[in-house]
């Protein structure tokens, strides 16, 4: 009865939105779905979905470390994240290369930080947060480093899209224009790495292509402008995230899961948009 009440009363959705801890889990999704959202069509474009589940390792690994040593999981995560983007950005450039890098790290990544975690004493919901998210847990200075992370995101694509756009799309052409493609591939790498620190303390390592990968193909569905890949994309993201923590409330389950649902139906919905629209042109 308790369940229902909180499921089917405004009293009782009225008490879940009051907390504190709602309002920090919103904020998170917000800062988390803009970064993520903004990088989504990119990371499609250039086939990095498995670059990502790597990155997301490896922010395991740096989360499960922090745990270890009783310091932000967060800090943790970025500083994991950012490893597995700078080993991707200079070994995993080629092609041919970078599953093959990817696949050595993520193994090596997912092997540490199980060892980690069997190494820490502390309550058993902290170790299976770093899989499937726990955004009850988002403090203020979770959030500090949610902001600073994305704040640099930002700034560096807003400096950086046109030429990391170009690379994306068409690299040869873009090698032979003069754009350097390298250290563009470098940066992007590092962008990633930190936006998939900010996702994994929220929907989980497991879970993280929820939100850096589907948005975008399922903007890629409907559009093959950038600009309204971008913004669908962003919008996708949030929807996946704000609506995910909305509806994890009353029944208190990790948010990670209605998340990934989320995002899933608005793949389904581009494809079948996609696939009317193709009948009706």
């Amino acid at each position: 009865m308790e369940l229902l009440e909180r499921l089917f009363t405004f009293e009782g959705l009225g008490r879940q939105l009051s907390q504190g801890f709602v309002h920090n889990a919103f904020l998170a999704c917000a800062v988390l779905g803009l970064a993520a959202g903004l990088l989504a069509p990119l990371i499609v474009a250039r086939g990095m979905s498995f670059a990502v589940h790597g990155t997301a390792e490896l922010a395991f690994t740096g989360g499960a470390a922090a745990l270890v040593a009783g310091v932000s999981v967060g800090l943790g995560a970025v500083a994991g994240a950012l490893t597995a983007g700078l080993v991707f950005g200079l070994l995993g450039l080629r092609q041919r290369e970078r599953d093959s890098v990817i696949g050595v790290v993520l193994a090596f990544g997912l092997g540490l930080g199980v060892l980690l975690l069997s190494l820490y004493k502390g309550r058993s919901s902290n170790k299976f947060g770093l899989l499937t998210g726990s955004v009850v847990s988002v403090d203020s200075t979770d959030l500090t480093v949610l902001g600073v992370v994305a704040v640099v995101v930002i700034a560096t694509l807003a400096m950086l899209y046109r030429p990391m756009l170009f690379a994306s799309t068409d690299p040869d052409v873009a090698v032979a224009r003069g754009v350097p493609v390298r250290a563009l591939s470098v940066v992007f790498a590092m962008l990633v790495g930190l936006t998939t620190a900010l996702a994994v303390p929220i929907v989980g390592a497991i879970l993280v292509l929820s939100v850096m990968i589907v948005p975008g193909a399922a903007a890629a569905r409907v559009t093959a402008s950038p600009v309204r890949a971008t913004l669908l994309a962003v919008l996708f993201a949030e929807i996946a995230l704000l609506g995910g923590v909305f509806l994890s409330l009353a029944p208190g389950l990790p948010v990670s899961g209605y998340v990934a649902a989320l995002s899933f139906l608005c793949y389904l919905g581009c494809r079948l948009a996609a696939r009317l629209r193709g009948r009706t042109a």
